[in-house]
């Protein structure tokens, strides 16, 4: 894979680009913004400030960069809107890492071909949707999930999907669950965040 860098396109306007990356702008805003609110999801009961959502967002971009997931990696998220979504928006671009957002509605033959084309290495998924149970669309594409320790899945069917990250409070094999991947980064990858 080719090593990514910073680009911009700068077509015919008037408007000036800003000149920094999503992740420096975002800390920017909460440093100037930090008691205003951020994120309102009233379906999750959710109400953070630029401060709190700031914090959540620094915890989950260690907690990835603990996991290996490195600049230029893909990482899917797969469910509706919630916190969780923005996130995971806010955190891959910290990170430098390639948010790919993958349609809530899709279903078994659109998932496999999506993971494959961009070749996502992690998927972050909602538990279901609707009529949508992800986590059993994904166990039908990867049955070795049921056998193998989270973050080695090793899938004929997908070969470049290594981890899967369930949201929810629930547990399943071969996967990760959402708030124990935002506890794992080390205070020092948080600070190093965070400066």
């Amino acid at each position: 894979m080719t090593q990514l860098t910073q680009s911009y396109y700068c077509g015919a306007s008037q408007s000036q680009i800003i000149y920094e990356t999503i992740g420096n702008y975002f800390d920017r805003t909460c440093e100037s913004n930090p008691e205003v609110d951020a994120l309102v999801v009233r379906h999750q009961n959710v109400r953070w400030s630029y401060q709190q959502l700031q914090e959540q967002v620094n915890s989950l971009a260690a907690g990835l960069l603990a996991l290996g997931i490195q600049a230029g990696d893909r990482v899917g998220i797969w469910g509706p809107n919630s916190a969780e979504w923005v996130m995971v928006q806010l955190a891959t671009a910290k990170i430098g890492a390639i948010m790919v957002c993958i349609n809530p509605a899709y279903r078994t033959y659109e998932l496999e071909y999506a993971l494959n084309k961009v070749e996502c290495d992690t998927i972050i998924t909602a538990e279901q949707f609707k009529s949508s149970d992800y986590l059993g669309i994904l166990q039908t594409l990867a049955p070795e999930l049921a056998d193998c320790e989270p973050c080695a899945l090793q899938s004929k069917t997908l070969p470049h999907l290594k981890r899967v990250i369930r949201m929810g409070k629930g547990k399943s094999p071969g996967r990760l669950n959402f708030d124990d991947v935002c506890a794992m980064g080390s205070p020092r990858i948080t600070r190093v965040l965070r400066s």
